[in-house]
């Protein structure tokens, strides 16, 4: 559950190691097939034909998909999927030794084993078949009026449904110290608000196709033929309502927005129809005597909306939402089959589903992400990766530090604030000093559905459990075999577990120039994200708050409206263009993180007498900075994900994280010889940091 206030994570498409020659000799290929890891900045997977000028990712990237394709039961396939693939493989040999079982098997060892087993016996899956859902559909059946919905819609969210609202714990925005329950508008099965009003193909037929979808889902849950056919475009005509209260995802970036303390008599007042002292003892939280509400106007609408309609017309809905929120994996073949078939295939493009192996590791991870994280980090972390992952952070810092100081757009007074949210930064590596004890959760190990739904209550009870303590500054939202990174503005801490920071990633052995190509420029997007258009209204202590002056405030946003009108001219697939206010955060944090990788670099590499425009085998070094950073990100989608990925994603496709940032800096252009006017090196760029 990832807090608000929290950037979204960098999702890293990694790729370090040698530019050696000789490691080309090998067969790439078999990183895709084995979990091995791609043996280096690879030569053949660039397009040596390709003018780097003109378009750096198809240089850096152009034959990657040449020697790996899409797979099937991939929607992309990407350096980030190999990293992945290879975590997997390190995870699925954890799991399966657990399993099997023995005398010395710990207790951690004896619940991921359960859990991990019980996924993998699909026969016990399929003998038990909906029979987990009956008395969940009797419930629903049962409601009769607003307080048994209330009771229900409560008890939903400790299961992780979230029909009509989301219910949660953050950071209070103005207290940092304070930890709040927050209500959030939720309840769609699309991904988001616009793909119920999207016109014309593909949009229409998606939407077609997910009335199906849930009409076949109901059937399957027991509904008679007709019966699921009209309540399937029952519940699309509610989620259609629904959609149009949703503040669309470009304004919820802004904290602003998402920021509205309200006593519970305040949200009654708002929001009568349903009684919500109620439901929020049907959570659990009944002490909670004020909330968030993150879009008031979303549960204005929600009042009139479940007031018009009656219960009989709300149950479909329930009905549906309760069969949405299981994954498939835990359920019967024919149930597994429809979801996939849906949001697998029809939405994002896959041929066939992932291996039963894969899907058990990623669901043991997501019910007992510190349980398997603790026995990841023991086999596959050194701690010498620690101690440098720590140095280079510090590195990066010290280059933003010298940034600050450099700018000429910003007043001494905002600089001193900028500086001092810098030094408050607080950076989590590896893994957790307190690992999460999980001793109170019952795992068994002919139970994959019972697992599921224990495990999601025991977290989502966790998190609800914190609203009103004391905060825990120390705690992890993240796994610690997580090949990803992140930044939280409420916390002020960027995150960098243990699975980000091995081979290939950081790799002691792969020359300096790398390494500040690839992990470098993960950690200055992850600073970066302090002080972009969100982090930028988040003080040190993670406070909303306005500590800029009037004037630079003005010439940041000229700045980040720069970057906005350029990443927007940019087209992923269709005529869709990307939606550069919805990505601008993520497009600021890439372009500013790589300058502060490479500023740290050339500091690195005046202390080390390095020569920067030596070649090394074949590149200089100052080009292997740029390549290895263009080549965290090769990979290709499908025209479907590319779509999905266009509408929703807050981060631009990959060629633009490569292409757009290279723009941004002419330093590159400097590097590959390129002349003002090519593609690469325009008369005009943005730059923000």
């Amino acid at each position: 559950m990832r807090k608000p206030g929290a950037a979204l994570p960098f999702l890293p498409m990694l790729l370090v190691a040698s530019l050696s020659l000789a490691a080309q000799e090998k067969n790439v290929t078999s990183a895709k097939e084995t979990g091995e890891r791609l043996p280096g900045l690879s030569i053949q997977i660039m397009d040596a034909t390709a003018d780097p000028c003109v378009d750096f990712f198809q240089y850096a990237c152009g034959n990657f998909s040449k020697y790996h394709p899409i797979p099937e039961d991939r929607s992309g396939f990407a350096v980030g999927t190999m990293v992945w693939q290879y975590t997997q493989g390190e995870l699925r040999r954890i799991l399966e030794t657990a399993f099997a079982g023995g005398a010395t098997r710990t207790r951690d060892e004896q619940q991921i084993g359960a859990y991990y087993g019980s996924c993998m016996d699909v026969n016990i899956i399929e003998r038990k078949g909906m029979g987990p859902l009956v008395n969940k559909l009797h419930r629903i059946d049962a409601v009769t009026d607003a307080e048994e919905l209330a009771d229900l819609l409560g008890h939903y969210q400790l299961m992780g449904v979230n029909a009509f609202f989301n219910l949660g714990e953050q950071q209070d925005f103005i207290d940092p110290n304070k930890q709040i329950a927050f209500l959030d508008q939720a309840g769609l099965g699309l991904p988001e608000a616009d793909y119920y009003s999207r016109a014309g193909e593909p949009a229409e037929s998606i939407r077609a196709r997910y009335v199906q979808h849930i009409e076949n889902s109901l059937r399957l849950a027991g509904e008679p033929d007709r019966q699921a056919a009209i309540d399937a475009r029952v519940v699309m005509e509610l989620e259609t309502a629904i959609a149009k209260l949703s503040m669309d995802s470009a304004s919820r970036r802004d904290p602003a927005n998402a920021y509205h303390m309200m006593k519970i008599p305040e949200l009654a007042s708002l929001s009568p129809f349903l009684p919500w002292t109620r439901l929020l003892n049907g959570a659990g939280i009944g002490r909670v005597t004020e909330l968030n509400v993150r879009n008031p106007e979303f549960f204005k609408g929600l009042n009139t909306l479940l007031s018009s309609n009656s219960i009989e017309r709300i149950r479909p809905y329930l009905r549906w939402h309760l069969l949405h929120s299981i994954p498939g994996s835990v359920m019967p073949k024919n149930f597994d089959d429809e979801q996939f078939s849906f949001y697998g295939k029809t939405l994002r493009g896959r041929q066939r589903q992932a291996s039963r192996w894969e899907r058990c590791v990623d669901a043991t991870e997501e019910g007992l992400p510190e349980v398997l994280g603790k026995i990841y980090v023991a086999r596959n972390f050194a701690p010498s990766n620690k101690q440098a992952a720590l140095k280079m952070v510090h590195e990066i810092e010290g280059a933003m530090e010298r940034e600050i100081d450099s700018l000429n757009w910003m007043s001494p007074a905002t600089r001193v604030r900028a500086k001092e949210k810098l030094h408050a930064v607080a950076v989590k590596i590896g893994y957790p000093d307190h690992w999460r004890d999980y001793s109170n959760l019952k795992i068994a190990s002919d139970d994959a559905y019972g697992n599921f739904e224990r495990a999601i209550e025991f977290e989502n009870r966790r998190q609800l459990g914190k609203i009103g303590q004391p905060l825990d500054r120390d705690e992890w939202e993240e796994s610690p075999d997580s090949v990803d990174a992140f930044y939280s503005n409420a916390m002020n801490d960027m995150t960098f577990p243990a699975g980000s920071l091995q081979q290939p990633l950081y790799d002691s052995a792969s020359p300096d120039a790398q390494n500040y190509g690839h992990i470098g420029s993960v950690m200055g997007h992850e600073l970066i994200h302090g002080f972009d258009d969100v982090g930028r209204q988040f003080d040190g202590k993670g406070k909303l708050t306005d500590w800029w002056t009037p004037e630079d405030a003005e010439r940041f946003q000229e700045k980040t409206s720069c970057e906005e009108q350029q990443y927007s001219s940019f087209t992923v697939v269709d005529g869709i263009k990307v939606n550069g206010k919805l990505t601008l955060g993520e497009n600021t944090a890439d372009s500013g993180g790589l300058r502060l990788a490479y500023v740290a670099f050339l500091a690195d590499a005046a202390k080390k007498r390095i020569e920067l425009n030596r070649n090394e085998d074949p590149y200089t070094n100052l080009q292997q900075f740029f390549l290895a950073y263009a080549q965290n990100w090769c990979g290709s989608a499908r025209p479907q994900q590319q779509r999905v990925q266009g509408e929703t994603d807050e981060h631009s496709p990959r060629q633009f994280r490569v292409n757009g940032v290279m723009q941004n800096m002419p330093d590159f252009g400097n590097a590959f010889h390129c002349k003002v006017g090519q593609s690469m090196m325009p008369k005009n760029r943005c730059r923000v940091w």
